[in-house]
């Protein structure tokens, strides 16, 4: 039976009430915002480790396309902030206004273009009765991102609830009934963004070979996990030497693969977080060498939830939390500020198929590797598209059997 594999998505901004110079430069392509994307991706996965030592997942494409959303709402040093916080300061034009967002509209046509695979991404604002939308923002952010707005009466909080989980239900096909529990009377404006992804392997494992085995959380820890087995098949694979690391590249159908990064024995995976960089993980698709390998990976589920607004000062956006911030792009009316981004994201990886809600060139190379690939300990992976090397989700799994 294929091997499938969800993802769910879920960004939530809950708010409450001049491009830098550039010199004349050539106008940047969907390659120079998939790069740009993946370095935000890698400095955000540094932020959260910082705060968690636990299993992590999220999707850096939906939590940049959820904030170049937000952007266009922004003026000054707001927006500013925001567009250096994602890393995209670099491609925006002061005779290109538009840019960015069109960057996003083209990479997202161009990640979609192949109707058979199964990816859906949708933003949505809510919005205080009290505050009037400005018609062309509106119009600007359902021509390129495809997103909407909705009036809410937040002052009713039960019926606001009902009504935002309805919504969100409703986008992930009953996959998430529960996003929010409760909501301040104040909140003046929520976005919504979510992102499902479903993707059957090339080569599926045989739930058959499928056994309980031992994962090593540390020196000291070990848990049982039921293990998939695909014995003597052929994989891409490589060996980045200084990182003390392997390499995997799992393919699903569709153009959106699996990259596993499996730290040496006895190595502290912690050691690896500051060396994950966006050129490296380039450079590990760029490198890897096809060979016969016995492959070991654990079942896992992840349910993982961030109240962002502690990580994303560090990336240097701030100013919405503030009273300073300016989002008078949405609306004329003054006051408008975020008081919580809150980010949920959930995986689910089996043999049966799931629908789930969420270094130098020098130093590498491809060959001389053993004959097996056993995931038995911590872990990182990466799903990204093939064509663009857009990374749609990233994580690190330490103990497979916590949810």
């Amino acid at each position: 039976m294929m091997m499938k594999v969800g993802l769910l998505f879920l960004l939530t901004h809950v708010c409450t009430l001049t491009p830098v110079y550039q010199t004349q430069e050539k106008s940047p392509n969907i390659t120079d915002l998939t790069c740009k994307n993946m370095d935000f991706a890698m400095n955000l996965y540094r932020k959260i480790a910082g705060y968690h030592d636990n299993n992590i997942f999220f999707s850096p494409l939906s939590i940049s396309t959820a904030f170049a959303t937000l952007s266009m709402a922004a003026q000054g040093p707001t927006r500013d902030q925001i567009l250096k916080g994602l890393n995209l300061a670099h491609l925006d034009r002061d005779k290109q206004p538009d840019i960015i967002p069109e960057l996003f509209q083209h990479l997202q046509g161009n990640i979609t273009q192949d109707e058979s695979l199964k990816l859906d991404q949708s933003t949505t604002f809510f919005v205080c009765l009290k505050f009037e939308v400005e018609s062309d923002y509106s119009d600007q952010i359902k021509k390129f991102f495809n997103a909407d707005i909705n009036n809410v009466d937040f002052a009713n909080t039960k019926a606001s609830v009902a009504m935002i989980n309805d919504y969100i239900m409703r986008k992930t096909d009953n996959r998430v009934k529960e996003m929010v529990s409760d909501l301040d009377p104040l909140t003046q404006l929520m976005l919504i963004n979510t992102i499902f992804f479903q993707g059957e392997w090339q080569m599926p494992f045989n739930p058959n070979h499928t056994e309980i085995q031992r994962f090593y959380i540390d020196n000291y820890n070990i848990v049982q996990v039921p293990m998939m087995l695909r014995m003597e098949d052929k994989f891409y694979t490589m060996e980045d030497f200084p990182l003390n690391a392997k390499v995997l590249k799992l393919p699903y159908r569709d153009g959106v693969s699996m990259l596993i990064l499996l730290p040496n024995k006895g190595l502290d995976y912690t050691t690896i977080d500051d060396m994950i960089t966006a050129e490296r993980f380039l450079n590990w698709i760029k490198n890897l060498k096809e060979r016969k390998l016995e492959v070991q990976l654990p079942k896992f589920k992840m349910e993982q939830s961030y109240a962002m607004h502690n990580i994303l000062p560090d990336l240097g956006i701030s100013s919405i939390f503030h009273d300073t911030a300016n989002l008078t792009k949405l609306s004329k009316d003054p006051g408008l500020k975020v008081s919580e981004v809150l980010h949920k994201a959930v995986i689910k990886v089996d043999e049966r198929g799931t629908t789930a809600a969420a270094a130098t060139e020098s130093g590498i190379i491809g060959y001389a590797l053993p004959s097996s690939f056993i995931v038995n300990r911590p872990f990182f992976f990466f799903i990204y598209h093939e064509a663009t090397n857009s990374l749609l989700f990233m994580g690190r799994v330490i103990d497979p059997t916590r949810v």
